[in-house]
């Protein structure tokens, strides 16, 4: 079994129309593939221009002068503005017919509407107008996505995308706000539970995200460390020993008093709070750690703390105003059950730990969290570096 590396660019104008989600779920959901790696990028014209030249040396030609024209002129800045392109980077079997198989074939020439089914990405979200007078004559052209068809072409593109994302930050700042005191980050972890397994639910959690109108400027995939679990959790233990602990102690005591047929006093139930009680809020936590991580605290060595954990997350950053809020009223409550309708944890959460994703809370709690995850950091490029040689 042949396992390679191949790519996907969701394009600026794809994620400008917040069709990043759709993009995502049809890609996850319609392949057996891994997705080890994602990063939004700027990409500049010199970017352009040379991925355009590699496009026009491939075949089939004819589909992919038409590919080539149009990264020469959109994938680069516009007005000395650069635009925002997602690369979602994929592995396992034979990945470049299976996202070209989902995305779908680029068509050069006048199809009908009647004639479209939207079976593939490009069905559904790219656009080929011709000129009303000449239908041969392409007047607007917009792909929506991009990936290569074969391998070594894939090697090839990966090579030269690591090169040029070397170094460069994890987050697109392109944009210049009329008032950039009204302007909020946030941070949203696409947790665990949404990849066990390939479907569609990531993609429809950012797609409900993306009502909020605010705009992406960076996306990771992430796997925690122990270490980074605990920091990032931290303050949480204390709220739940405050939280918990008592209700553990006043459960303890009604089993006791139903067992053993006696009355307790006040002060026992205290001190079952304070001595079981405490333990078992101490256990959820662990529960917690675990869950994002895939390791549960204990004793490891120092390198075994910062090794990243076994289980998957994604990470995006939100930027615009009011973001911190506007993403916490469409993520919903903590528990589950008790979260709005239409809101992503009522839609897609199972429980208080288990509830599909996070975001921060404050501006604060973003300081905090971005640089527990280190969102200025991205592991594509050495992803790239060690599957292509």
């Amino acid at each position: 079994m042949s396992i390679g590396l191949s790519y996907v660019f969701v394009t600026p104008y794809t994620i400008a129309k917040s069709r990043t989600g759709g993009v995502l779920s049809r890609l996850l959901s319609r392949t057996g593939l891994d997705l080890v790696g994602a990063q939004i990028f700027a990409p500049d014209q010199q970017f352009a221009d040379d991925y355009s030249v590699s496009l026009r040396s491939r075949v089939p030609q004819n589909q992919l002068m038409l590919l080539a024209d149009y990264v020469k002129q959109y994938l680069g800045p516009s007005g000395g503005r650069p635009h925002r392109t997602l690369m979602l980077l994929f592995k396992g079997e034979n990945p470049c017919e299976q996202l070209l198989n989902v995305c779908g074939h680029l068509y050069t020439q006048h199809v009908e509407v009647s004639s479209l089914v939207g079976e593939t990405i490009r069905d559904t979200y790219s656009d080929l107008i011709f000129n009303a007078n000449n239908q041969e004559e392409v007047r607007y052209f917009e792909p929506a996505v991009i990936t290569p068809r074969q391998q070594d072409e894939a090697d090839k593109d990966l090579k030269f995308i690591a090169n040029f994302l070397e170094g460069r930050e994890n987050l697109v700042q392109n944009v210049v706000y009329p008032d950039p005191s009204k302007i909020e980050r946030t941070l949203v972890i696409i947790k665990p539970d949404n990849w066990t397994h390939n479907s569609s639910r990531p993609g429809a959690i950012i797609d409900m995200f993306s009502r909020t109108g605010l705009r992406i400027i960076g996306i990771k995939i992430h796997r925690f460390s122990l270490a980074e679990a605990l920091d990032f959790y931290g303050p949480v233990e204390g709220q739940l020993k405050e939280k918990l602990a008592p209700k553990y102690g006043k459960q303890a005591r009604e089993i006791l008093e139903k067992e053993f047929q006696l009355s307790l006093n006040d002060d026992l139930e205290k001190t079952l709070a304070n001595s079981f009680g405490v333990e078992c809020a101490r256990n959820q936590f662990s529960q917690v750690v675990e869950f994002i991580s895939g390791k549960k605290p204990g004793y490891y060595t120092a390198e075994e703390m910062q090794k990243a954990g076994n289980v998957k997350c994604m990470i995006l950053t939100y930027e615009g105003e009011n973001a911190i809020n506007k993403i916490r009223d469409v993520l919903g409550s903590t528990d589950p059950n008790k979260a709005a309708e239409g809101t992503v944890r009522r839609e897609f959460g199972s429980n208080i730990m288990v509830n599909t994703a996070h975001a921060s809370d404050s501006s604060d709690s973003y300081e905090r969290e971005q640089n527990i995850v280190r969102i200025n950091h991205n592991s594509v490029v050495s992803i790239i570096r060690e599957h292509v040689r």
